[in-house]
């Protein structure tokens, strides 16, 4: 694995940063292959990718959005990551809906996680981990990503692609998330960062006891590219010696 941590002044020079990637990645994909697939999660993350995408110079008709997890409510449901990129998203990026590969709200949360599965094996070889070009992820307060959370046997989950949750630390309770054998086998990886409020708990993400590790320190692409991209705040416990 190779790790770049980027400490930038502020939020503005984050998002400028992030998108830099984005373009650079999705046209090097795009030169050898004719889909730039990409994992998306929500939170702040999607304001990030509002305000800069547009910016991007790629051919956008051949993206594909994936989840790199997802709360099993409706849609039109203020706590759904699609329902979020929907409402916002696609009013200042030029993709259609049809580009994103989304989970059936309407399923149990087992039936949802292996229909999202299926939806993932028609753009990904059967018989080996998919190859994401590109997972766009978050941190929790908690140190957890997608919806893996410290302590939970899903940290150890080695055959689905995707895995069910229903006792979610942090409702809802019910969500589906790609695991992290999937995740670890992107090319891509990127978490991005603001605010000093979250500053100590990625000093022990980067810098803390690798014995007990977080979630979000369970990030280690086998053969991809990791990075932080933080601004000031959230850099400001971090040893820079």
């Amino acid at each position: 694995m190779s790790m770049k941590i980027i400490v930038c002044k502020d939020e503005t020079e984050v998002i400028k940063e992030l998108c830099n990637l984005i373009e650079k990645q999705s046209n090097h994909c795009l030169e050898k292959s004719n889909e730039f697939k990409v994992g998306l999660s929500g939170g702040s993350l999607i304001k990030y990718l509002v305000n800069g995408l547009p910016s991007v110079k790629t051919d956008w008709s051949k993206w594909r959005f994936f989840f790199c997890d997802e709360r099993l409510v409706p849609f039109d449901n203020g706590e759904s990551t699609y329902g979020a990129y929907k409402g916002d998203f696609l009013s200042h990026v030029p993709v259609l809906e049809n580009q994103f590969v989304v989970i059936d709200p309407t399923l149990e949360v087992e039936a949802a996680a292996a229909d999202y599965q299926q939806k993932l094996e028609k753009y990904f070889p059967l018989g080996q981990w998919p190859k994401f070009d590109l997972l766009l992820l978050g941190v929790g307060p908690d140190g957890h990503t997608c919806s893996l959370f410290h302590g939970h046997p899903l940290l150890k989950e080695d055959k689905k692609w995707v895995a069910p949750i229903k006792d979610s630390p942090k409702p809802p309770p019910c969500r589906v998330t790609l695991t992290l054998p999937v995740i670890n086998n992107a090319q891509y990886v990127i978490f991005c960062c603001t605010g000093n409020s979250k500053a100590r708990i990625i000093k022990q993400i980067l810098e803390g006891n690798e014995a007990y590790p977080l979630p979000a320190a369970l990030v280690k692409p086998r053969e991809g590219m990791l990075y932080w991209i933080l601004d000031k705040g959230a850099a400001e416990f971090l040893d820079r010696s």
